[in-house]
């Protein structure tokens, strides 16, 4: 069976720095004979966590936005590729919000200890994390890598790998470094690959 893979776009920009490389990404899970699926965060209709705390006792949101359909895909997914720009040495405001909303799978897993995601299928979940920053500077990465492994440890998805670009402001265009590209679709060929050779058979929820 075809395993896979989601491509999670945080950038407000459907085809700016990031989404190119998370494109790329994809293209390489994708001829490694896995099917990829892209989720622009910013297309969805969601509200921010109102901590009504439903979750708590329940397998979903109280609230009734698009997240309701967006749940059971990371449920299903066998592998997940994360791409964001950092901005104020963070993710961006609306890409946050989608990943507090992830109370669902938090509650799950560490209040009523009932993973929504089974141990079989949680030994082949990779994940690959994508960032760019426009600044150089030290310790750009730290404050958006420590959210997005909180956020891969609460799906039950293992952060395999990365690719961290800085200087965009330099830069600008990604486009004029196909190094960068290329290495986003090797990258992306080996969370394919990897899920591809484990054998997995992916379940149903």
């Amino acid at each position: 069976m075809v395993k896979k893979v989601i491509g999670l776009l945080g950038s407000p920009l459907p085809e700016g720095n990031t989404a190119q490389l998370l494109a790329r990404a994809l293209q390489g899970a994708r001829d490694a004979g896995c099917a990829v699926e892209l989720i622009p965060v910013t297309s969805l209709d969601f509200q921010g966590c109102q901590e009504k705390f439903f979750c708590q006792d329940h397998e979903t949101c109280i609230l009734d936005d698009d997240m309701q359909q967006i749940y059971p895909k990371f449920v299903d997914m066998d592998s997940l590729i994360l791409a964001t720009p950092v901005m104020t040495m963070g993710i961006p405001g609306t890409f946050k919000s989608f990943i507090d909303r992830f109370q669902v799978f938090f509650m799950a897993k560490y209040h009523r200890k009932q993973p929504l995601v089974s141990p079989k299928k949680k030994a082949g979940r990779n994940g690959l994390f994508i960032c760019i920053s426009g600044m150089d500077i030290p310790e750009v990465f730290v404050g958006v890598k420590l959210t997005v492994r909180a956020f891969f440890d609460i799906i039950d998805c293992q952060y395999r790998d990365e690719l961290l670009i800085n200087d965009m402001d330099r830069i600008k265009d990604i486009r004029t470094r196909p190094d960068l590209l290329d290495a986003a679709y090797k990258k992306g060929f080996a969370v394919g690959a990897s899920l591809v050779a484990s054998g997995q058979s992916p379940e149903k929820s």
